[in-house]
């Protein structure tokens, strides 16, 4: 392991279990463990998978004015966003291009942010740059970050605490988990039920252990977590979004909220507002950010390039693998807008074949997340 890799509170732990580690985001992280990529995906759709995502950056905004600061930063609703609800966010440019994509909650006395590990300085960079001298910014350095997944993970959190029961999609908490201070939201990253629980460092092997001695539950790396969230149409920031793409051309609208848009009481005043406004007006763009089915067994991977039926390049997948729920190659990737219907067949260029795919409608898998 090159000596420049960061280390998460758990990575003692991930060494112990057997994991095989690999560089992500500046982090040494765990790829798969002993069970396989495949297992591990498989595990967390029909029990419970735990991830370490401690990589992921932690802050919290503070003042009264904080959530008017962020506004500014987002095409979101902060300002109404309810005390004890998350709401995803993205971050765009004065090009409209998105910078990246975070999670908000609102915990009453503070706004908690989490923003992808790729992006944290840069984030942190870009906040204190745009939030007025009322509003402070904590980088959080003593906690961990850990998701709990899959269809048995409610059954198994309520061990140590009841009441996350209770949780609906989207809730956020600060609740006592087995004697440990921990922040909760019910949401994560793979279209499963689950949990996001914020730990202190120092307490987060011990916490880990805890939930591994459930027989629900085993560790789940960063493969399983790309396939898990593949299948279930999530974008990953860097590669199925970035700077260059607009949240119209990514498919992302459900995302701006309608406060936000030219109709709503607070419109525009986010970066970028003129350009992602006019295109959601005129629906004016010229790629589309679309899911896609392979008709083989043989996966798709980023970077294929994508033909249409006469042979034209029409565009390039962004994300791929075989879906192991799915039983068949699922991919994301941008079109021509004229090639983005559902239904349509296109080809992916896979060491100089051409394999037919489908615009298909994401999610491939349906999502499960627990509204109540």
């Amino acid at each position: 392991m090159s000596q420049d890799l960061l280390k998460t509170p758990l990575h003692a732990l991930h060494i112990e279990m057997g994991a095989k580690m690999v560089p992500f985001a500046g982090y040494d992280m765990p790829v798969q463990y002993a069970l396989g990529v495949r297992k591990e995906h498989i595990h967390c759709r029909e029990h419970a998978g735990l991830f370490d995502v401690s990589h992921m950056g932690q802050l919290r905004l503070h003042g009264e004015n904080a959530a008017k600061a962020l506004e500014a930063l987002v095409p979101v609703d902060i300002i109404d966003l309810p005390e004890g609800k998350q709401r995803y966010a993205l971050f765009t440019n004065e090009q409209g291009g998105l910078m990246d994509d975070l999670m908000v909650t609102n915990f009453g006395d503070h706004l908690f942010v989490v923003v992808n590990a790729a992006c944290k300085e840069q984030d942190i960079a870009h906040l204190r740059a745009n939030i007025p001298a009322d509003v402070e910014l904590e980088v959080i350095e003593d906690r961990a970050l850990l998701a709990l997944q899959g269809p048995e993970a409610a059954a198994v959190l309520a061990t140590l605490n009841p009441a996350v029961a209770d949780m609906v999609f989207m809730d956020a908490a600060k609740m006592d988990l087995a004697g440990i201070e921990c922040l909760v939201s019910r949401s994560g990253y793979t279209g499963e039920d689950g949990y996001e629980i914020s730990v202190p460092a120092d307490k987060a092997e011990e916490f880990a252990r805890r939930l591994l001695l459930k027989e629900e539950v085993e560790w789940i790396g960063l493969g399983a977590r790309d396939s898990l969230r593949l299948e279930c149409g999530l974008c990953l920031y860097g590669h199925d979004i970035d700077t260059t793409t607009t949240p119209v051309e990514g498919s992302l609208l459900w995302a701006i909220s309608k406060p936000r848009r030219a109709d709503g009481e607070r419109a525009g005043g986010f970066p970028g507002a003129d350009i992602i406004l006019d295109q959601i007006a005129t629906k004016d763009v010229s790629r589309k950010r679309v899911g896609l089915l392979g008709s083989s067994k043989a996966p798709v991977r980023e970077g294929a390039v994508l033909f249409d039926a006469d042979d034209n390049e029409i565009g390039i997948v962004t994300s791929g693998t075989f879906g192991p729920t799915k039983g068949q190659p699922v991919a994301m990737g941008y079109v021509s807008t004229a090639n983005a219907a559902i239904g349509t067949e296109v080809f992916a260029e896979v060491r100089g074949k051409k394999l037919p795919m489908t615009v298909e409608k994401m999610p491939f898998v349906p999502q499960r997340y627990y509204r109540g």
